[in-house]
């Protein structure tokens, strides 16, 4: 058997490979990026890249500007006075602008600020630190208030509370607090010190259910006799189940009586903490603008708000020459040139991009702009691909995260993008139509014989919509709308 020889070896191999340019992966971060991105990207290769700069609204675009007539050279006082500035002829003056001192302060503009918002527990222990009760009670109701959730519901027993507690007693840290002779937490005194949290604002908070909870701001309301409370009190199931019979049944009442009733409870806040919520305000800037404009749909940018970006003119007068420059000097010169150039290339080719997909969206949803989400037909981002001549993959950056201005309200382009069910005549209807056409029957239905899902479909498939009533079922929990055992009015 021959030996094994090992050491270093060279050979030559010929195979293909697929690399994509740094420059594209760049460019398709453009396209994804929707408008406040790119303003923030264009502003930081503004000053990352001395090629570029801004282009002045009130300048002129044209390159052959006439050259302004050379002033004569001025001497060094001459410099020297225009440099200087009289500060106490200003502050005497009393800071004149120019104009009237009231157009003055009307122009002045005061950036908002973001001002911190108390959320739900803040609340409660603002609350909690204005009852007059012993350091011990406010230690346990900064517990109690600490297991309290968003919503405004107690998220663990009584007894884990007072567990916890008690244990934490037993540690250094509760002696160094001023606790180290304090007896343990009873489930009593929790008890207690709950109902006070209950009585707090918002009605309803430290509920340990949403049947509780209902009846803590029942009570609230005065209602501590009443019908709606002793529903919820003693026969909730059947509230949420909307079973009137049963519940008039049993009560000996009739069935009006307990859907007035519970159309009180309905009145209600199933989540009263939400209220304290700190949820952020997000607001959209559209990134295309559909105008209807002498009976036709008109698509625009709305890139008012970009930096217009050119190439230098100073740096250009200096990269013409680069017989001056040597080694990484030539270098850096060329590399920024080069991506300054590219930069305005990708900017024009994402414009037009989005201007191609947006302007196939609008003669292919027409009768949408014309008529209403109802009239809406289906459609893929492959048919876009197809027509626009562009990978399907391109489609989606351009429409990810987008919103379009139109007549009928700012929509994200995604909006425009569904599935579809056929008709008798042969087209397509987009299942978002479709939930519109829903909605609207549902809503015109007579509130004491409501449309079943078997009914819906008949009457759609009398419209010639071809759908199957699981479908229906489907697109009504979707749309959040309740059956039609549980819209039934008595």
């Amino acid at each position: 058997m021959a030996a094994l020889r090992t050491g270093l070896y060279q050979g030559a191999q010929l195979r293909q490979e697929l690399r994509i340019n740094p420059r594209l992966y760049q460019a398709m971060d453009l396209l994804y990026m929707p408008l406040l991105d790119l303003q923030q990207h264009l502003k930081q290769e503004l000053w990352t890249n001395p090629f570029l700069e801004l282009v002045d609204p009130n300048e002129e675009d044209s390159e052959e500007a006439s050259p302004e007539p050379e002033a004569p050279e001025a001497t060094d006082a001459d410099e020297l006075k225009k440099e200087e500035i009289d500060w106490e002829q200003i502050l005497l003056g009393g800071f004149d602008t120019g104009g009237a001192r009231e157009e003055y302060e009307a122009r002045e503009y005061v950036e908002p600020t973001a001002v911190a918002r108390d959320d739900l527990h803040d609340h409660l222990f603002d609350q909690l630190r204005l009852l007059s009760i012993r350091p011990r009670d406010a230690l346990l109701g900064e517990e109690i208030i600490g297991e309290i959730d968003e919503y405004g519901f107690l998220t663990c027993s009584l007894e884990d509370v007072v567990t916890s507690l008690n244990e934490w007693l037993k540690t250094e840290e509760a002696k160094g607090a001023g606790f180290e002779n304090e007896p343990a937490f009873t489930v009593g005194e929790a008890e207690e010190l709950l109902r006070r949290i209950q009585s707090f604002d918002p009605a309803g908070v430290g509920a340990r259910d949403l049947r509780e909870s209902l009846l803590i701001q029942l009570r609230e309301r005065d209602q501590e006799d009443t019908l709606a409370l002793q529903i919820v009190r003693d026969h909730f199931q059947d509230l949420v189940a909307h079973r009137w019979s049963e519940i008039s049944k049993a009560l000996g009442i009739e069935p009006r009586e307990v859907q007035a009733a519970a159309d009180l409870v309905a009145k209600l806040d199933p989540k009263p903490g939400l209220k304290y919520a700190s949820m952020e305000q997000n607001y959209v800037v559209p990134d295309l603008i559909v105008e209807r404009v002498d009976g036709e749909y008109e698509v625009c940018h709305n890139d008012a708000s970009l930096p217009r970006l050119r190439i230098s003119r100073a740096y250009r007068e200096v990269a013409r020459d680069r017989s001056k420059f040597q080694g990484e000097n030539k270098e850096f010169i060329a590399s920024r040139l080069n991506s300054a150039n590219w930069m305005l290339q990708a900017i024009e080719q994402r414009r037009q991009t989005m201007l191609k997909v947006m302007n196939f969206i609008v003669d292919r949803q027409r009768e949408f702009f014309q008529k209403g989400v109802e009239h809406l037909k289906p459609l893929t981002l492959r048919e876009v691909a197809d027509a626009i001549g562009m990978h399907e993959s391109t489609v989606s950056r351009v429409t990810n995260e987008k919103f379009v201005q139109t007549p009928r309200g700012v929509f994200p382009l995604k909006f425009f993008f569904s599935g579809g069910l056929a008709t008798e005549s042969g087209e397509e209807v987009s299942a978002r139509g479709i939930k519109a056409k829903m909605q609207k029957l549902v809503a015109e239905e007579d509130p004491a014989n409501p449309l079943t899902d078997q009914q819906i479909a008949e009457i759609l498939k009398r419209d010639g919509v071809n759908i199957a009533r699981r479908t229906v079922a489907k697109y009504r929990d979707q749309l959040g709308i309740l059956p039609a055992r549980m819209r039934k009015r008595v």
